[in-house]
């Protein structure tokens, strides 16, 4: 079966993520509904989900103000990928994936023959000529007949507004203004606004807009009656004179702001309206007083080329609410996420913390020292296995800058291989720390490089404890052809499988259960990757694992003049040097 779900793309619940099962499923705002959504106008019981002969089938259940799929009133309706569900004021967006085993059906049924063209004229042929869309326009764009000369500047426009619609990196309002410049430019308007309708009340609410005198101390009226209108009817409106209109009934307000012409469309998305596009040209006072009549702008042309534009921005906005939502799902997902999976790694220290209390609490009953210290050693383990965790959450979670300082790389290493003896003798394993000596200085961060380290030694150490000849070593090295310096760390543990060699980065990923908390490979992957390095994993099943960390040798070129004061760092840079 495919994955299918319901995505809240509008409404309060807007980025929550609902997956689809084979079994019936209620929705509605009742708390026994396992679709729930907090819609005020949303039935406490109000329409099924169920799935039925290989697809979806949402059915309405007498709900008060009944179930919508596309804008069209249903009692019962086979769903497709891409429908929406209107219940109340929330959209739902129905989504049902192609299943692996259909993505590799349609692979096999379409066979791409012959070669690769090495010369474009092989497929096009010396004769004929191939240029893209807006070339297209260009060219014919200046063809005498008028009528298609104005349909082909007409498309260039579209084209040039569709380009600016499809922008990925822009907020709304940076879209909605540049669509709104674009428009003002080829209709000929003076002023322009945009307003979108509130998807939860259908309030208008006045987006963008634009005047071309750059007049901020005038308010742009705009008439009420004629917004009702287009919002109704679903149609535009243009007017050659809006002061002797009679569908301007604010006429006061239109005769002081000197409104000549106006023209007001629907911005009509795939299934709903989304706010109407307003402008208008204006009349200085002295033409006013005169009775000047400058040559009119708006025509039905501008007009049906305004009503393609309102359309090309309605699926603008549809599709950056369409983005805003998924991201909000992404975003409620991974918190989930994160949260059931720092749930899960805390109960367990916390496991451990209560079983040594205990022990410390027995061993003050009984005055037993020995008990008190074997509880006290597990408290102190477990408080060991939080800081961690912590440090590990903070390391990954932030972006920060490496603190770089020249630095010898062995006492570095030395330093963890010390402080994980320890851990290495209570695991019966035998850990071996190999320092060459011809590693150069280097420029990096001491404590991000020891932390990185550390969680790599730690997981080796884990994964050979209990073997009876489990081995850990760690070695350093320089390698002159690619100017980097390395550590290894290697284990003859069990090794990793291949299909989770390519996860074992992945946060939250943890081959080791329970006692792993799957963020510390993570963490010493963004280490190194800071320092403009890499970690290299090398593994197969039963012959151990080797984990290379290796990053370009720098020489810190910012702090010149404190080097140059170190004579003893300037002498062992010049050694290494000859």
């Amino acid at each position: 079966m495919s994955s299918a779900a319901l995505l809240v793309i509008q409404g309060v619940d807007q980025g929550t993520r609902f997956e689809l099962t084979d079994k019936s499923l209620g929705i509605g705002r009742g708390i026994m509904n396992e679709i729930r959504i907090l819609d005020t106008e949303v039935s406490r019981v109000h329409a099924t989900i169920r799935f039925k002969d290989g697809g979806y089938v949402v059915s309405d259940r007498n709900s008060s103000n009944g179930t919508f799929v596309n804008s069209k009133a249903i009692r019962s309706h086979r769903l497709a990928s891409g429908d929406q569900i209107q219940l109340g004021r929330s959209t739902i967006l129905f989504t049902d994936v192609v299943s692996a085993e259909d993505s590799r059906f349609v692979a096999d049924m379409v066979n791409l023959i012959g070669q690769p063209a090495a010369d474009p004229k092989e497929v096009t042929g010396s004769d004929s000529s191939s240029v893209e869309g807006p070339d297209v326009v260009r060219q014919t764009v200046d063809a005498r007949e008028p009528e298609l000369a104005q349909t082909m500047a007409n498309l260039q426009v579209l084209y040039r507004i569709s380009e600016v619609a499809v922008s990925p990196s822009i907020s709304l309002d940076q879209l909605l203004n540049r669509i709104l410049d674009l428009t003002i430019e080829v209709i000929g308007a003076d002023r322009g606004c945009v307003l979108t309708a509130d998807g939860m009340t259908g309030e208008l609410t006045p987006q963008v807009f634009r005047d071309q005198a750059r007049d901020e101390s005038q308010q742009m009226p705009v008439s009420r009656s004629i917004v009702d209108y287009v919002l109704k009817t679903g149609q535009g409106v243009c007017t050659s004179d809006a002061r002797t209109d009679d569908r301007f009934k604010a006429g006061q307000s239109i005769l002081q702001a000197g409104i000549r012409e106006a023209i007001c469309v629907p911005m009509r998305g795939r299934y709903e309206l989304m706010g109407v596009v307003y402008l208008d040209t204006t009349t200085k006072a002295d033409d006013a007083v005169i009775q000047n009549k400058p040559p009119q702008k708006f025509n039905e042309e501008k007009l049906r080329l305004l009503v393609a534009i309102g359309r090309q921005a309605a699926l603008a906005i549809e599709d950056h609410r369409f983005q805003e939502a998924y991201v909000k799902a992404e975003r409620l997902a991974a918190v989930g996420q994160t949260i059931a999976t720092l749930s899960h790694h805390i109960k367990n220290i916390l496991q451990g913390v209560r079983g040594g209390s205990y022990l410390v609490d027995m061993g003050l009953k009984d005055h037993s020292e020995d008990v008190i210290q074997k509880g006290w050693d597990i408290v102190e383990k477990n408080q060991e296995k939080i800081y961690h965790l912590v440090m590990d959450m903070l390391t990954f979670s932030t972006e920060r800058q490496p603190a770089l300082q020249l630095a010898n790389l062995n006492d570095t290493v030395g330093e963890v291989g010390e402080l994980m003896q320890a851990r290495a003798l209570e695991c019966s394993v035998a850990l071996e720390i190999d320092l060459n000596q011809t590693v150069p200085l280097t420029t990096f961060d001491p404590d991000g490089i020891h932390r990185a380290i550390l969680n790599i030694v730690s997981n080796a150490i884990d994964a050979v404890e209990g073997q009876p000849d489990g081995e850990v070593s760690m070695t350093t090295g320089y390698d002159a052809n690619n100017d980097e310096v390395f550590i290894e760390v290697t284990d003859n543990g069990p090794g990793i499988p291949q299909d989770q060699l390519e996860r074992i980065f992945n946060l939250f990923e943890s081959t080791k259960g329970a006692r792993g908390t799957g963020i510390g490979l993570a963490v010493s992957q963004k280490i190194i990757r800071e320092q403009g390095g890499e970690v290299v994993v090398e593994s197969s099943p039963g012959n151990g694992c080797c984990f290379r960390l290796a990053w370009p040798h720098v020489v810190d070129q910012l702090n010149e003049s404190t080097r140059s004061g170190n004579e003893t760092i300037s002498e062992d840079l010049d050694g290494f040097g000859e």
